[in-house]
């Protein structure tokens, strides 16, 4: 297997499934309301919240690899669109999971040697660190949303333990 295909395969595996965790975004959200997925808990970011950032960030990473300018501004990553309707919420879901499998193809389509320049700019190191680091905040959030999913189901079950 090649390096960029290894690479798309652990992402996709976050996202899909196959992974050391054994969690991956399919999964976790197939079964969350809209009104779940907007319930803050304690002080913690929503579910539909960290959805929206670890999407915010693969949108501009996708459009990069498509050829396009890197157009992204941290100070955005967290502004949601309201959710205010399943509709809403399995729109956000449907696009999470769509921009994964077509950055998993766009790094596939990558010439390995891509892998060490520059990503846009010096300052952001080269794909290959862009690459992990995107799999890895992405792989950080989902446990997040993991635990929120389960702080959200012992609530409502009553199970408090």
């Amino acid at each position: 297997m090649t390096l960029v295909k290894q690479i798309a395969k652990q992402w996709r595996d976050v996202y899909f499934g196959d992974n050391w965790t054994s969690v991956n975004f399919k999964n976790t959200l197939a079964n969350i309301s809209w009104k779940e997925a907007v319930t803050k808990v304690h002080n913690l970011n929503s579910i539909a919240s960290l959805v929206f950032h670890i999407n915010y960030y693969v949108n501009p990473v996708l459009k990069v690899l498509q050829g396009e300018p890197l157009n992204a501004s941290d100070k955005f990553s967290f502004q949601i669109p309201p959710i205010t309707s399943e509709g809403d919420w399995q729109k956000l879901v449907t696009k999470a999971l769509t921009e994964a499998e077509l950055l998993a193809e766009e790094i596939e389509k990558l010439d390995e040697s891509k892998l060490f320049e520059d990503f846009t700019d010096s300052k952001y190191g080269n794909y290959y660190r862009n690459l992990h680091g995107i799999t890895e905040h992405s792989h950080y959030h989902l446990g997040q949303i993991a635990l929120v999913k389960k702080i959200l189901n012992q609530t409502t079950s009553g199970n408090k333990g």
